[in-house]
């Protein structure tokens, strides 16, 4: 049943609206759709056109350039769930020859392998692949530019690689492995490598005159798993909401988490985003946002998704630049968000209540330190700071009885329950550190003893 507040407010309606009408005009673009999705499911398209003859909806084709990665790097990790590679594995060990084989897998789609931003030779992107028939046309004489794991630097011929890494484990060609894996699974009907109508035509605006020049299309050949595909602005909703929850015909909402942890540090002044396994993130307007911006000549897009606010909102406009497709794209966002924000799912008690936890839970000492320790709705335990700033984690239970951290500093690490003979608790070991009932009671566990005249005052 659809819930009433899933249709946007005819105010929010019109904010979007107004949002890429402004973005039309002020960049002169000759055509910009963009579309809203809340909880996974459409809610709004829009668009604005220079006319009739260049009429665009949620259903019409732009190409979406290196928007392209995130996909390409779904099937990488998707090669690593299967047990196939490994992200550590030097690209040598699937790929042999390249002459950059010592950089991992993880290195190339973290974009710090050190590889040059683009090939060698003409523009690639408006020169056809034909120029570039090998691997070697792609890297050049001198591909690699940093140390190999030591700073971000957005790479094309990175992605290059990974695409026949991809057709290379698979044994077929990067699109079909695409097409069948990803799109098909996805509903994603209207994401195609080559162009199907409905589709925009690319153009370039003059800068200083309200002229249009015509941009070549071209096939990009083995640089196609960098910035190939044709999408529509409802396609990419529907990949939006997949980067946020995963789903099990693809790629886990596990490992899709880890398209969104950052793998290297950005560029100094850099700060409000970071690129993760294929897929960028940024802080804007107080919210993150995860997704990849992306243009080839004629075109220009954007996607992003809150997880948080359970919004996602994609832009597309047919023109080289002016657009910011990004950063609008961020505004849609933050209009749905701010003005009707997400309803909370009903508090509900647990279903069933594990008493031994229960006595768990409250508070405990590290040290002086108090934290709390709560039962979470999923079964799982909970450890955050009472007072000030300090480290917390959420724990899942682990096949030995102890419990594995799930994020922040105590991610991976094992919280146990120590007994006494008895039976009773001792305290908790979280990876060497213990926590007691007591601030130093004489009686605990504290590792390096507890002064026996205990507490005292300043004359004490």
């Amino acid at each position: 049943m659809t819930e009433p507040w899933e249709d946007l407010l005819p105010g929010t309606r019109r904010a979007l609206l107004h949002r890429i009408a402004v973005a039309q005009t002020e960049a002169r673009v000759p055509s910009v759709v963009a579309a809203v999705a809340r909880e996974g499911r459409t809610v709004w398209t829009g668009a604005r056109s220079c006319g009739a003859e260049h009429a665009p909806d949620g259903a019409t084709q732009y190409r979406i350039g290196s928007i392209t990665k995130t996909f390409t790097a779904v099937l990488v990790l998707r090669l690593r769930d299967e047990g196939l590679i490994d992200l550590a594995d030097p690209l040598e060990k699937h790929l042999p020859g390249t002459g950059v084989g010592e950089v991992t897998v993880a290195q190339l789609l973290g974009h710090s392998a050190g590889l040059a931003a683009e090939t060698p030779g003409p523009w690639w992107e408006r020169t056809p692949a034909a120029l570039r028939p090998e691997l070697v046309d792609v890297l050049g004489e001198r591909p690699v530019l940093h140390p190999t794991g030591r700073r971000h630097h957005y790479s094309n011929p990175g992605f290059t690689l990974l695409g026949s890494l991809i057709e290379a484990v698979r044994g077929a060609s990067w699109e079909e492995v695409l097409r069948r894996e990803v799109l098909e699974p996805l509903s994603m009907d209207r994401t195609t490598v080559r162009p199907v109508a409905p589709c925009a035509e690319g153009w370039a605006v003059h800068p200083w005159a309200d002229a249009l020049l015509r941009e070549p299309v071209e096939d990009l050949g083995l640089m196609a798993p960098a910035g190939q595909l044709w999408s529509t602005a409802t396609d990419l909703c529907l990949f939006a909401g997949f980067l946020v929850e995963g789903d099990e015909k693809v790629l886990s909402a596990t490992s899709v988490a880890e398209l969104r942890r950052p793998a290297a540090a950005p560029e100094s002044g850099q700060w409000d985003g970071f690129y993760g396994l294929g897929a960028q993130v940024i802080r804007q307007g107080g919210r993150t946002l995860v997704g990849h911006t992306g243009s080839l000549p004629g075109f220009v897009a954007g996607l992003w998704v809150s997880p948080e606010d359970g919004v996602a909102a994609a832009v597309l406009a047919n023109a080289t630049s002016g657009l910011a497709a990004g950063s609008v794209a961020a505004e849609l966002v933050g209009i749905v968000a701010d003005a009707e924000p997400r309803i909370p799912e009903p508090w509900k008690p647990l279903p069933e209540v594990d008493q031994e936890l229960l006595a768990l839970t409250g508070p405990w000492y590290w040290g002086t330190q108090p934290v709390g320790l709560r039962l979470t709705a999923d079964g799982g335990l909970e450890l955050r700071p009472l007072r000030g700033g300090g480290r917390g984690s959420v724990f899942a239970p682990a096949a030995d009885g102890g419990w594995t951290g799930l994020d922040g500093y105590y991610a991976g690490e094992t919280l146990r329950v120590v007994r006494r003979p008895d039976g009773s608790v001792s305290h908790l070991d979280l990876g060497s550190f213990v926590f007691t009932r007591g601030p130093y009671a004489p009686d605990d566990a504290v590792p390096g003893g507890v002064d026996e005249a205990g507490w005292r005052g300043l004359g004490g």
